[in-house]
């Protein structure tokens, strides 16, 4: 029997209801220790690592599983159940954690990993989203191989003045106008996340965010620019090896009878260009926050938070300057730059429902990692360029660089003074570079990818499954990390 339509509207809305209500009710329970009085010290949270058993990771391995599978065998089910999928896994971490370690903790650990470190993370990420979505770059973009060479140079140059995600945001789309003709499109996706998303960012702590949490702990703002050559050497290796790929998909496609419009030329220009402010508004929020740390006045406010947690005025400044230059965008940009760019606000809930669930199942995984990452025994440039660079794979990197940067440090090697130690430049180097160019090598490596992942669906690219994207950075990025190792780790940097 169908039902009528009052009754499908009340099912669908208690379905959509569910969801919410349980992770309101999961916030209330974590803050509860809190309103009863039930404390936790920093040193008390830092022991944590030494207590957790390393099975306590298995709900990050079961997100990452869910991620890489789910999608592949069950599609329409994933896009409409992910955020269900990441609350489930993050049900199965937190409730074991607070039964069997204190509810305290739980709360404790919840509201560190979300307040501080996951509403920054995604409150960047949607600004860049919403201003990128205003840029238009029109144009005759005829999507041949040195017109994509161009554009996957440009937006790796951008990479480290706008960071990964802003420079990821306002070039894909034009790369993929560019090439809306073509039949096979995916591996200029593919090479876009390993340069513009990933490796584009080294130069800079504007670029990508560990580097930007070491110069927030000491190293000099244009200290990373010794990253140089090997960026350099990265940088000629993929675009050579991208061009003769491309190239020899663009031959099939004009023996296919396939060319791209070939109408009147029109000249390259940037419409919406007024988000280029919004822009470096955000670009500005990020650069003052770590000036405002180094301000006393500035350094001793902060908004207090459950447990004895707070939040630094620097970050709320920085989040309120990013909210505000989105939300200007959004008001004020044409809603035909919207529609000529096919935005939409799909791929930013993606990342922020999948990273809601991989930021909290990773807690143990990072807390055992801070506590016992000084046993790993590495001592070698080589060696913190593929720990550090293994990590960032799948875990978040700037906690993972702050690890091995703080294990490096402890190591009492003279070189750069930082407020975790003197670190040898060299060591400094490797575990940047693996931190960096690393998170390249899956979808979850780094958040633009998965971003740059969505939006090239949502424009009918046919992308890779996780492993099918592995199965490309094994490929390609493995050998030419060998070389890296070799050049620089072994014969350079000794």
């Amino acid at each position: 029997m169908p039902v009528p339509p009052a009754e499908e509207f009340i099912l669908k809305s208690k379905s959509n209801l569910t969801m919410p209500v349980v992770v309101v009710v999961l916030i209330v329970l974590l803050l509860i220790p809190a309103l009863l009085g039930m404390e936790v010290t920093h040193e008390e949270a830092e022991e944590l690592g030494y207590i957790l058993p390393f099975w306590s990771c298995v709900p990050f391995v079961g997100m990452l599983l869910s991620i890489a599978i789910i999608p592949l065998v069950r599609p329409h089910w994933w896009e409409k159940n992910l955020f269900k999928v990441a609350i489930a896994w993050s049900l199965i971490f937190l409730v074991p954690f607070a039964l069997i370690i204190g509810p305290q903790y739980a709360g404790f650990e919840f509201v560190e990993m979300m307040v501080l470190d996951y509403l920054p993370f995604i409150v960047l990420l949607w600004g860049l989203f919403a201003v990128a979505g205003g840029l238009v770059l029109k144009g005759s973009l005829s999507g041949s191989p040195k017109v994509n060479v161009a554009l996957l140079l440009v937006g790796t140059l951008l990479a480290s003045w706008i960071g990964t995600t802003g420079a990821s945001m306002v070039m894909i789309r034009p790369l993929l106008r560019a090439n809306k003709w073509r039949e096979k499109k995916a591996h200029s996706v593919i090479f876009f996340i390993f340069l513009v998303s990933n490796i584009g960012g080294s130069l800079t702590p504007i670029g990508d965010p560990p580097l930007f949490l070491g110069f927030l702990r000491g190293v000099p703002f244009f200290w990373t620019m010794r990253l140089f050559p090997l960026m350099a050497l990265n940088v000629v290796i993929l675009l050579l090896v991208y061009y003769l790929i491309d190239n020899r998909y663009y031959r099939k496609e004009i023996a296919a009878g396939r060319t791209p419009d070939t109408g009147e030329k029109e000249k390259i220009r940037i419409e919406g260009a007024h988000n280029l402010i919004f822009l470096l508004m955000i670009v500005g929020a990020v650069i003052l926050s770590g000036v405002l740390q180094s301000v006393e006045v500035i350094a001793e406010m902060a908004v207090p938070l459950p447990y004895g947690l707070e939040l630094e005025m620097a970050n709320v400044i920085q989040i309120a300057i990013i909210l505000v230059a989105g939300l200007l965008s959004i008001k004020t940009t044409k809603k035909g730059l919207h529609e000529a760019n096919h935005f939409t606000w799909g791929p930013i809930q993606e990342v922020a429902c999948l990273f809601t669930g991989i930021f909290l199942t990773m807690i143990p995984a990072l807390a055992i990692l801070n506590a016992r990452g000084g046993d790993l025994g590495l001592t070698q440039n080589w060696q913190f360029f593929w720990a550090s660079g293994a990590l960032s794979s799948f875990l978040d990197n700037a906690p993972t660089y702050l690890v091995f940067m703080t294990t490096a440090g402890s190591l009492g090697i003279d070189g750069l003074e930082t407020a975790v130690g003197t670190i040898a430049p060299a060591m400094l180097i490797a575990i940047s570079a693996g931190a960096v160019f690393m998170g390249a090598n899956t979808y979850i490596g780094n958040a633009p990818n998965f971003m740059v992942r969505s939006i090239a669906e949502e424009n009918d690219v046919k992308m890779p499954s996780f492993f099918g994207y592995m199965g490309w950075s094994g490929r390609f990025l493995i050998p030419l990390f060998i070389i890296d190792t070799v050049v620089f780790f072994l014969l350079m940097y000794r």
